[in-house]
C-alpha cells in the first residue's frame, strides 16, 4: 500500500486521541432540542456497538445493512460495523419493500441496523422475520430484536482493529435509473485513496462545518460528509426534516456543502417565491447595492459562511451557476460515480469554464474511447459488483480503465465536457441519434421549469416533457398564464435554434403529475427514471406530436 493515503479507522482513532473533547456530531431531536456527541462519545458508542457484534460470532467478513435517514448513528454503526471486522451495506431510506428485499437478499446481509424513517410500515414488509434487526436510537414505531440500548451494554473494546487496505470495507448499492440496483464493492484503500486525494483539494479543515441532508447511503455524501469529517476533523450538522431545513441549515451555517442540481434549483425557487425573479436580477445588478443583496439572499438561505459549493450527479444548467455567481457564492461542479467512489473530475475556484465540468482529480487518468465513452482509472476504482463478475467485466476493462457509460470530450487543458448517456441516447423515425441530456439542460434553464425529460425513441421528432416549479404552477393557474406560456414558446424557439436539425423538438408538453421519489419518477439521488416516464406518458407521444401547437399543456 502507497504511504500517500492513509485508511479511515486509522485516521478516526488518531482524532479520538487527539481532540476526544471536540464536537463531531451534532444531531436534531426534535422539538428545537439538539445532541452534541464528541470525538470520544461517537468513539464509545462505536467500540460499545463492535464488542456486542462480535459477541455474536458472525464469520469475519459479514454483511450488515444499515437502513436509515441520515442521523449520527448513521455513522456511529458505520464505524462499529467496521471495527468489528464487517462489511457495511447501506440501503436507501425511501426504497419500496420489494427493493429492500431483493438488496437485502442479494448482499446477503446477516443482520440490519433500522435507524429515522418516514415508512417503516411499509419497507419492513422487505425485511425477512429471520433477520436480526436492530434499532438505533432515532428509530420509527415497532418492533425490533435489538435496541442501541442493548448494544451500549456492553464494555468497549479496548484495542484499535485495523483492517488491511485490500479488505472489503462496503458495498453500496446504486439508484439504478433502470433495473435491478448493482453492488459496487469498495474496499478501505478505495476509500482512503479517495478520501486523502479530494479533501486536500479543498483545504477543509477541523474549523468546517457541514450539513448532512443528502442520504448517506450514496457515495458523494458518504466521501463527502462521513469520510472526509473522519479525515479532517470537521462537525457535521444533521437535518431534521424537510420542514426543518432552513432551520437546520441557518444552525449549521456551513461553510462546505455538497449539493444535486436539484437542490441548488430549489434553493432559488424558494427565493423567487419572496421576490420576483426580475426586480432580484436587477438589484444584483446594481453597483454595491448588488452586492449587499446577495449576501443578504444568501443569509436568509444559512448560506452566508459558505466557502465550498459542490454540486454533483448531473449537469447544473449554466444561468443556475450565474445566479449564484451574481449572490457571491461559487457552486463548483463534480463529476464521480459510485464505481470510482465519486472521484474523478473536479472544477477548482476561479478554473470554471462555462459548460465544462473541470479536470481530473489528482491521480485520475482519463481516456476517450473511439465510442466517446470517458473511462477512467484511479486508486479509487470499485473492486467490482457484488456476485456479478460478467458486469464486473463489461464495467471495467482488462487494463483497469472503469467505463462511465457517459459520452464525453476533452479540451488542450484536459478539461472534460459530457455530451450525453451512452445507452440514453435515442434514436428518431428517421434514423438520427438525438442524446437527451443536453437538451434537457438548456430547457432547465427556464425559471419556472422544475424538471424536464427529453423522449423521441421512434417518433419523427423530439418532444420535451417538462413539471413546472411551485411559482410556475401558481402562474400556470391564475392570470400569469399567458404570460408563461408565451415564454415557453420562446425558449422552445430559443434551445431549437441552437440545436442540429434533427435534435429540434417538435413541441414541449407541460405535463400534470409531479416526479418525485415517492411516486417512482425519481431515483432516490433525485435523477429522473426514464423507462418510468415514457412507460407513464408514452401512450400519448404520437397523439401529442401531431398536435399544431409549440406548448401543449397536459388534460
Amino acid at each position: 500500500m502507497p504511504a500517500a493515503f492513509r485508511l479511515p479507522l486509522d485516521v478516526f482513532y488518531e482524532r479520538e486521541a487527539r481532540h476526544p473533547r471536540q464536537r463531531f456530531l451534532v444531531q436534531p431531536t426534535g422539538g428545537g432540542q439538539v445532541e452534541t456527541l464528541s470525538w470520544a462519545d461517537v468513539g464509545h458508542q462505536a467500540r460499545c456497538a463492535a464488542h456486542w457484534l462480535r459477541a455474536r460470532e458472525l464469520p469475519q467478513g459479514s454483511h450488515i445493512a444499515l437502513i436509515s435517514k441520515n442521523c449520527a448513528h448513521w455513522i456511529i454503526a458505520d464505524l462499529a460495523i467496521w471495527m468489528a471486522g464487517h462489511v457495511s451495506v447501506p440501503l436507501y431510506p425511501n426504497l419500496t419493500a420489494e427493493t429492500v428485499a431483493q438488496v437485502l437478499e442479494h448482499s446477503e446481509a446477516a443482520l440490519v441496523f433500522i435507524g429515522k424513517l418516514d415508512d417503516w410500515p411499509g419497507m419492513s414488509r422487505g425485511v425477512s422475520p429471520d433477520l436480526p434487526t436492530i434499532s438505533l436510537p432515532l428509530h420509527p414505531p415497532g418492533t425490533f430484536d435489538y435496541s442501541w440500548a442493548d448494544l451500549q451494554k456492553s464494555s468497549p473494546i479496548q484495542d484499535d482493529p485495523k483492517p488491511s487496505a485490500d479488505q472489503l470495507a462496503t458495498i453500496i448499492y446504486t439508484s439504478g435509473t433502470t433495473g435491478m440496483p448493482k453492488g459496487v464493492m469498495h474496499s478501505f484503500a478505495n476509500l482512503g485513496f479517495a478520501t486523502t486525494r479530494g479533501t486536500q483539494l479543498f483545504g477543509l479543515n477541523e474549523s468546517d462545518r457541514l450539513l448532512s441532508y443528502l442520504p448517506l447511503c450514496h457515495v458523494a455524501e458518504r466521501m463527502f460528509v462521513e469520510l472526509a469529517s473522519i479525515y479532517t476533523g470537521q462537525t457535521v450538522f444533521f437535518a431534521e426534516s424537510l420542514d426543518t431545513f432552513l432551520t437546520d441549515l441557518r444552525r449549521a451555517r456551513p461553510t462546505a456543502l455538497f449539493g444535486v442540481p436539484r437542490i441548488w434549483t430549489k434553493f432559488q425557487m424558494g427565493v423567487y417565491s419572496k421576490i420576483p425573479a426580475k426586480r432580484l436580477d436587477f438589484l444584483l445588478g446594481l453597483p454595491i447595492i448588488g452586492k449587499r443583496v446577495g449576501h443578504k439572499v444568501l443569509a436568509g438561505l444559512g448560506l452566508d459562511a459558505l466557502r465550498i459549493a459542490l454540486s454533483g450527479a448531473a449537469p447544473v444548467p449554466q444561468t443556475l451557476l450565474l445566479w449564484y455567481r451574481k449572490l457571491g457564492l461559487d457552486v463548483l461542479e463534480v463529476y464521480g460515480m459510485t464505481e470510482s467512489c465519486g472521484y474523478s473530475h473536479v472544477c477548482l475556484p476561479g478554473q470554471n469554464k462555462p459548460g465544462w465540468i473541470g479536470k481530473p482529480c489528482p491521480e485520475v487518468e482519463v481516456r476517450i474511447a473511439e465510442s466517446g465513452e470517458v473511462m477512467v482509472r484511479s486508486g479509487a476504482t470499485m473492486l467490482g459488483y457484488f456476485k456479478e463478475p460478467g458486469k464486473t467485466a463489461e464495467t471495467i476493462t482488462e487494463d483497469g480503465f472503469l467505463r462511465t457509460g457517459d459520452k464525453g470530450e476533452e479540451d488542450a487543458e484536459g478539461n472534460l465536457r459530457l455530451t450525453g448517456r451512452l445507452k440514453e441516447i435515442f434514436k428518431t423515425s428517421k434514423g438520427k441519434y438525438v442524446a437527451p441530456a443536453p437538451i434537457e439542460n438548456r430547457l432547465a434553464e427556464h425559471s419556472r421549469i422544475e424538471q424536464v425529460c427529453v423522449v423521441g425513441d421512434g417518433l419523427s421528432a423530439p418532444l420535451g416533457l417538462c413539471v413546472l416549479s411551485v411559482v410556475g404552477q401558481q402562474d400556470a393557474s391564475g392570470t400569469a398564464r399567458a404570460g408563461l406560456h408565451s415564454s415557453l414558446e420562446k425558449l422552445l424557439e430559443e434551445v431549437n435554434g441552437v440545436l442540429d436539425k434533427h435534435e429540434r423538438l417538435h413541441r414541449l408538453v407541460v405535463v400534470k403529475d409531479s416526479w418525485a421519489v415517492e411516486n417512482g419518477f425519481l431515483t432516490p439521488t433525485l435523477k429522473i427514471k426514464r423507462n418510468v416516464i415514457e412507460a407513464a406518458y408514452g401512450a400519448r407521444f404520437e397523439e401529442w406530436s401531431a398536435r399544431s401547437e409549440a406548448v401543449l399543456w397536459q388534460d
